[in-house]
C-alpha cells in the first residue's frame, strides 16, 4: 500500500475478512501456556501501575491469586494486508468471556475477587520487519484499534466493591493501563528476533485527520435527579454545551462551552494523528455544571467512513443506548505525513488547533555502559524545547546485557508553527537512575536537512557510551 497514492485507494485497500477457525484452534491448544504468560505479565506490569495510580489505601492492592481460567479468547473477521513499510498487518475481532480466579489484597482494604473478565474489541497484530531468517519475522506488535469494551464481575465476597467507588476506580485504572499500553498508537512489542532493528520495526503513523466540530442540533437538557431535577422544573434549564473528542489513545480535546443553547455552534478545529483508518472518532457532548457535568449524548464514526463519505457527516447522539434525536455536524480532512521540509511551513497548517507536522524520536538501545551491573539502572531521556520524554528504566536480571540495554521506544511530538520558529536542538541524555551520565545534542537543522528529513545512528554521549537513536521530521500534505 503506497501512502502517497489516492486516498480512496488507501481506504478501500482491504481484500475482505475471513474466518479464524485455525487461529481459534491454535489459541485453544496454547491457552494453558498463554494463561501462565499472561498471569506473569499482569503481575509484573499491572501491579506497579496499580500502586502508582490507585488512590489512598487502594494503592496497597497486590495480586495474591491470578488465574485467567480455561476459557480461551475467540477471534473472528480476520483481515490481512501489507503495510506501507513492508510488514504484514492482521486485524481481527476478539471476544473473551473468561472464568477467571483473581484476588487482590491490601493491608488497608478488604480482599477483592474477580471471577469474570469481559473483553470485546478489534485487535491489530503488526508483523515487522520481515527477514530472510527463520521465523522470517523480527517482531510482533499488538494493539486494540479502538479502546475495547472491558468489564469485571466481582465475586460475592467483594459485592461491596461492585456497589462503591472501589469497583469504578479499579475498572477505570485497568482501562487506563490498556489504553496506555495497547490502544493505538501504542503497541505492545514482542521481539521474535533479539537482533531485530527497532528502526525497521517501528510502524509510522498514516497521517493526520483535521476535525472541525461545526455545530450540534436538537440538544435537550440532560435528565437530572434529585434536587437538580426539582430545580430543572422550576427554572427552564438550557444546557451549556461542550464536546469532548477522542481518537484512539491520543490526548482528548474539547471544544469551548456554548452557554444556554439547544443548537450550539462551535466551528472549532483540532488535528489528530492517525495510526489506522478504522480508528473511531468519538464525540461526547456534555452540559457544563458547577458541581458535576451531565452527559447529553455520545456518538462515533470511523475515520474511514467519514472520509469515504466526502469528509462531512451528521453524527447522531445517543444516551445510555437510546437515540436522543440530536446530532453533531463534523468535517474531516486527511493529510499525509511527508519528508519535505517545505511542508512543515505550509500555509494550510497555521491555524489554531492545527499541526504543521510531526517529530518522531526512536530510541533503540544504548551501548558501552560501565560500572557494577547491580548498580546500573539505565534509561534515556529525550528533550525538545518544552517536551520531555523518558524510556523505561532497565535493571539487571539473569540473561540480560545491562551494559548494552535495548529500549525500543518511540516518542512522537506533534509540531506547531511556533515550535518551528523557535526550534531547539534535540537533546538525548543517558541516565543511571536519576543521574545524567552523558548527553548529545542534535541540531534541528541537521535533522531537517538530513536524508528524508531525518538522522539516525549511534551517538556518542561521553564516557565511552553511545545511544542508538533516530530523529525524523514530517510535514503535512493534503490527501486527494
Amino acid at each position: 500500500m503506497n501512502n502517497m497514492g489516492p486516498l480512496a485507494d488507501m481506504l478501500t485497500a482491504s481484500g475482505g475478512t475471513e474466518p479464524a477457525g485455525f487461529l481459534n484452534d491454535l489459541v485453544a491448544q496454547l491457552w494453558p501456556n498463554i494463561n501462565v504468560a499472561g498471569c506473569n505479565m499482569a503481575k509484573n506490569i499491572v501491579e506497579p501501575i496499580l500502586a502508582s495510580t490507585l488512590p489512598g489505601p487502594l494503592a496497597n492492592l497486590r495480586f495474591v491469586k491470578i488465574d485467567l481460567g480455561n476459557v480461551p479468547m475467540r477471534f473472528s473477521e480476520v483481515d490481512t494486508h501489507k503495510t506501507s513499510s513492508g510488514g504484514i498487518q492482521l486485524e481481527m475481532d476478539v471476544i473473551w468471556e473468561s472464568k477467571s480466579d483473581i484476588e487482590l489484597d491490601g493491608s488497608m482494604v478488604p480482599k477483592i475477587g474477580i471471577e469474570r473478565v469481559h473483553v470485546k474489541g478489534r485487535l491489530s497484530v503488526l508483523l515487522a520487519p520481515l527477514t530472510n531468517v527463520i521465523p522470517c519475522i523480527g517482531a510482533a506488535q499488538v494493539a486494540f484499534i479502538n479502546p475495547p469494551k472491558i468489564d469485571l464481575d466481582f465475586t460475592d465476597a467483594a459485592n461491596i466493591a461492585d456497589l462503591g467507588v472501589v469497583s469504578g476506580t479499579i475498572r477505570k485504572t485497568i482501562l487506563g493501563v490498556v489504553g496506555g499500553m495497547a490502544v493505538l498508537p501504542n503497541r505492545f512489542l514482542v521481539k521474535l528476533d533479539n537482533s531485530s532493528d527497532w528502526f525497521k520495526t517501528y510502524q509510522p503513523h498514516l497521517g493526520v485527520v483535521r476535525l472541525t466540530i461545526e455545530r450540534a442540533i436538537g440538544i435537550a437538557g440532560p435528565k437530572k435527579k434529585g434536587a437538580k431535577r426539582l430545580l430543572q422544573k422550576i427554572v427552564k434549564d438550557v444546557p451549556d454545551c461542550y464536546c469532548k473528542v477522542n481518537v484512539g489513545a491520543e490526548e482528548e480535546w474539547r471544544t469551548s462551552t456554548k452557554k444556554n443553547d439547544h443548537d450550539p455552534e462551535w466551528n472549532e478545529t483540532h488535528d489528530f494523528l492517525v495510526a489506522d483508518f478504522d480508528q473511531d472518532i468519538t464525540l461526547d457532548v456534555q452540559d457544563d455544571d458547577l458541581d458535576a457535568d451531565d452527559d447529553i449524548g455520545f456518538g462515533s464514526i470511523s475515520i474511514k467512513d467519514i472520509l469515504l463519505d466526502g469528509g462531512s457527516k451528521e453524527i447522531a447522539l445517543s444516551h445510555k443506548g437510546e437515540k436522543t434525536g440530536a446530532h453533531v455536524t463534523v468535517h474531516a480532512k486527511f493529510f499525509h505525513l511527508v519528508s519535505e521540509p517545505a511542508a512543515l511551513t505550509a500555509s494550510e497548517s497555521q491555524g489554531e488547533g492545527q499541526l504543521s507536522g510531526l517529530a518522531t524520536v526512536l530510541v533503540a538501545s544504548a551501548g558501552g555502559l560501565q560500572g557494577n551491573r547491580d548498580e546500573l539502572s539505565p534509561s534515556v531521556k529525550v528533550k525538545w524545547g518544552a517536551k520531555e520524554f523518558r524510556t523505561a528504566i532497565k535493571t539487571y536480571s539473569p540473561g540480560t546485557d545491562i551494559f548494552n540495554p535495548s529500549f525500543d521506544q518511540a516518542f512522537r511530538i506533534p509540531i506547531t508553527m511556533g515550535m518551528i520558529n523557535s526550534a531547539a536542538s534535540f537533546k538525548i541524555s543517558l541516565l543511571n537512575k536519576e543521574s545524567e551520565t552523558g548527553a548529545v545534542e542534535i541540531p534541528f537543522e541537521d535533522v531537517l536537512n538530513g536524508q528524508d528529513a531525518g538522522v539516525a545512528g549511534d551517538y556518542d554521549v561521553g564516557n565511552g557510551a553511545t545511544v542508538r537513536v533516530s530523529v525524523s521530521l514530517k510535514g503535512l500534505q493534503l490527501a486527494k
